[in-house]
């Protein structure tokens, strides 16, 4: 699996010969690969307006482009914001809360980066092709699929740690802007341009993931909460600024204190067995929930998950 930013073909259709040596490259005599990309066509084609575009198949003849479009910037963080408001009003009623639901679109948003990262993950798997991810710039939905096949595909990544390193490789070290797509938050009256809850979006689809295959991921849907907290305020520095050279000042890793005895034992699921095998999730309507551990947390308690939680894990420990 292969990620990039958009070819810069711009309006006259340039070529880049050391690009399409490369991608070459990656692909024996006879081969096919496919492009993923998270771009609509339309908007793809646009792009070649202000230098973008993306790869021209006369000059990338072993590869098959799929477009599979992904939010990403403020229809995305509209979306949020309007869940975010439903779920805090409790005086609406049951056909107003489904409606308001629906119209904040989150989980068709939810619904698609699974489908997508699905797709690059069978192309892996079944097809046992070459697959290249890009959107634009290359460092927001195009993560989001890569994250995902990978969790959906490698079941080291659904380990404590394996999750840690994905996250760093795929997300912090990938260049993942995380000061501005988490500037501010769904309660913020500000709607600043580049603001979008990317990285909470893969949140969700794991814990979608987590809720579909219980035993199969090694960690908790605590991690999964306690790392939504600290992307978007944190003590520590793991996800602070836009890129590994504006993080280069001295700052105390978040890894390091989940890692510690004590703490990395509030993270683990109980339930876990490990599992070898790919976990292909449902992405049908009626298979995608609420996330209702992150969006209801603060209108309801969650003492007696938290007490049964204890609870299977006094008892496995006891065995």
């Amino acid at each position: 699996m292969l990620r990039s930013s958009q070819p810069l073909t711009g309006p006259n259709r340039k070529r880049c010969r050391e690009d399409e040596m490369l991608l070459g490259a990656v692909l024996d005599e006879g081969e096919r690969g496919f492009i993923i990309d998270t771009r609509s066509a339309q908007a793809a084609k646009q792009a070649r307006m202000t230098g973008g575009g993306t790869e021209p198949k006369s000059s990338y003849p072993q590869w098959k482009r799929l477009h599979r479009p992904l939010e990403r910037g403020r229809p995305l963080q509209e979306s949020f914001i309007k869940l975010v408001e439903a779920c805090n009003d409790a005086s609406i009623n049951m056909d107003r809360w489904l409606s308001r639901l629906e119209s904040s679109r989150w989980l068709s948003h939810v619904k698609a980066a699974l489908s997508t990262a699905c797709l690059a993950a069978q192309c892996m798997d079944r097809e046992e092709a070459s697959v290249l991810v890009h959107g634009a710039e290359g460092t927001d939905t195009t993560l989001l699929v890569t994250a995902l096949a990978q969790v959906i595909l490698d079941p080291s990544c659904r380990t404590l740690g394996g999750f840690q390193g994905l996250l760093e490789r795929e997300w912090i070290e990938a260049g993942h802007p995380f000061h501005l797509r988490c500037a501010r938050s769904a309660y913020s009256h500000a709607r600043l341009k580049q603001e979008a809850p990317l990285f909470l979006l893969f949140l969700d689809c794991v814990w979608q993931l987590s809720r579909q295959f219980p035993f199969s991921l090694e960690f908790s849907e605590r991690l999964l909460l306690t790392l939504f907290d600290n992307a978007y305020a944190s003590a520590y520095g793991t996800f602070l600024c836009n890129n590994e050279k504006e993080r280069q000042e001295s700052t105390h890793s978040l890894w390091a204190w989940l890692n510690q005895p004590g703490e990395k034992k509030k993270y683990l699921n109980p339930l876990y067995s490990h599992n070898a095998l790919v976990i292909w999730p449902s992405v049908e309507p009626q298979s995608i929930q609420l996330w209702q551990g992150l969006f209801f947390r603060w209108i309801r308690s969650s003492q007696y998950l938290d007490e049964a939680w204890a609870e299977i894990q006094r008892l496995l420990e006891g065995n």
